[in-house]
């Protein structure tokens, strides 16, 4: 496996996102098991950008703006949807002492929605992978899928990280009102800021 791509995989994983944020979110209003879900689901929102990049949709998400900016806007408007429910203590990743258990199903379907929505990832995998890739190889496919499997496996292990960091100091977080009420506030601002950043985005 070529040292350089993993580094850069886990610079690029580690690194503050919509993925990471929806973990630590996880972890802290429902726990470890939340955080866990959470990581595989933003692992399975991959799935569809390394399909599109693997089959050349990337490219045509590349090349038409239209497209771009359908996904794009999407993406937005689901940020901006957490970010109001975050704030008015509802859904899934609320952060209340009280609130009512999320199934792994919406925990899950949350996180898959914010990574597959996202079609800044689809133009990373096209213009990322093949710089791995050697034109010369045997089995270019099976390479990048290989390379993509990798990443995937690096951002489960990385997000989960996140979020059983952020289960682990979730009692103290939620004896704290005050500390519950800045934590919803910063989630909230959080997923708008995400949201602005990709709202603004160019191919």
């Amino acid at each position: 496996m070529n040292t350089e791509f993993l580094i850069t995989s886990l610079v690029v994983v580690a690194s503050p996102g919509t993925g990471a944020l929806l973990t630590l979110a996880a972890g802290l209003s429902k726990g470890t098991r939340a955080a866990v879900v959470a990581a595989a689901g933003c692992t399975l929102g991959i799935v569809p950008h390394m399909v599109a990049a693997l089959t050349g949709l990337a490219a045509v998400l590349h090349a038409s703006a239209l497209a771009f900016e359908l996904l794009k806007y999407a993406g937005v408007a689901y940020l901006l949807y957490i970010a109001w429910a975050t704030l008015q203590a509802r859904g899934p990743l609320t952060i209340e002492p009280q609130a009512p258990a999320a199934t792994d199903l919406q925990v899950i379907r949350h996180a898959v929605l914010v990574n597959a929505l996202n079609p800044k990832l689809s133009i990373f995998f096209l213009a990322f992978l093949p710089q791995f890739v050697s034109p010369t190889a045997a089995r270019p496919t099976a390479l990048m899928i290989e390379l993509s499997l990798v990443f995937m496996a690096l951002t489960f292990l990385v997000f989960a990280l996140y979020g059983v960091f952020a289960a682990r100091v979730r009692d103290q977080v939620l004896g704290r009102p005050g500390v519950i009420r800045w934590m919803r506030r910063s989630f909230s601002a959080a997923f708008v800021a995400l949201g602005a950043r990709l709202a603004f985005a160019e191919r």
